[in-house]
């Protein structure tokens, strides 16, 4: 049986945060992290994935249906995963099973390599090493950059994104969805400091600790990625111990391309 999907919030710290949820509040938590998107990219498997656990896509500050606004002072891998923290303990969740994607995965890799509440993870077409950022996210580390994006700048760069981001062609109404969030000012001046922050200075650091936790991972990735090449997770595989690949067929966002081998992917890793 498929278990449908709630929006729900969570206060942490005065701000109001968004989280997709499906599955019952009394299994074993799973928090899935969303990077240069948003909730939306876990939207396809949830229901699967509730069947198994009590998903809980959350949305970062200024992102999805979330309250407040980044600056790149907190939208460094490391400030996100405090974040993370923060609204797991206002969830009342300790220990959890974890998702990452795209600049999510590097939060995902950070709390593993820095806290012990991670028990399983799953990197889909994640940053890794220093596979980030991209040109595309690259330049927006100039303020002059930021300061002069408009929000119907981010749109347009963000749908251009996004249709490369699949193989098959999204919907209107899907596209219209994906970019709904970027509409609001805030949210796109949190998207342009997301891009600012991004370095793969917090995703080499910690590699000796991933390697010496050896925490049972999965890498599901869209073989025919743009973005995060199929190349860094192969390479993941052979220097983090513990780590297995799982190659379907998609880009970037696998979820739309190959929601069920994804749910599958995912659930076998966890039940395993």
């Amino acid at each position: 049986m498929e278990h449908p999907l709630e929006r729900r919030q969570v206060d942490v710290d005065g701000t109001e945060l968004s989280y997709l949820t499906a599955g019952d509040d009394r299994a074993r938590p799973l928090v899935l992290l969303h990077g240069t998107f948003w909730s939306r990219v876990w939207q396809p498997v949830l229901p699967d994935l509730g069947r198994i656990r009590r998903c809980i896509a959350l949305d970062l500050p200024g992102f999805g249906a979330s309250a407040g606004e980044l600056d790149p002072e907190h939208a460094t891998v490391p400030a996100l995963a405090r974040t993370v923290l923060d609204a797991a303990d206002a969830l009342g969740v300790d220990g959890f099973d974890l998702a990452g994607h795209d600049i999510g995965g590097g939060i995902a890799q950070h709390l593993a390599a820095t806290t012990d509440r991670v028990q399983r993870m799953v990197l889909m077409n994640s940053v890794m090493f220093d596979s980030w950022p991209v040109p595309a996210v690259e330049r927006f580390r100039d303020p002059e950059v930021r300061a002069a994006t408009t929000v119907e700048d981010l749109l347009e760069a963000r749908a251009a994104s996004t249709r490369r981001s699949t193989v098959r062609e999204l919907s209107d109404d899907e596209l219209a969805d994906y970019l709904s969030p970027w509409h609001e000012p805030a949210r796109a001046r949190s998207w342009t400091a997301m891009a600012a922050a991004a370095d793969p200075r917090w995703t080499l650091d910690i590699v000796p600790a991933l390697q010496r936790k050896a925490l049972p991972t999965r890498l599901v990735w869209g073989r025919d990625d743009e973005f995060q090449k199929l190349g860094f997770a192969r390479r993941y595989v052979e220097e983090i111990p513990g780590a297995d690949l799982v190659e379907v067929a998609g880009k970037h966002l696998p979820t739309e391309d190959s929601p069920r081998q994804v749910a599958d992917a995912i659930a076998e890793h966890l039940t395993g």
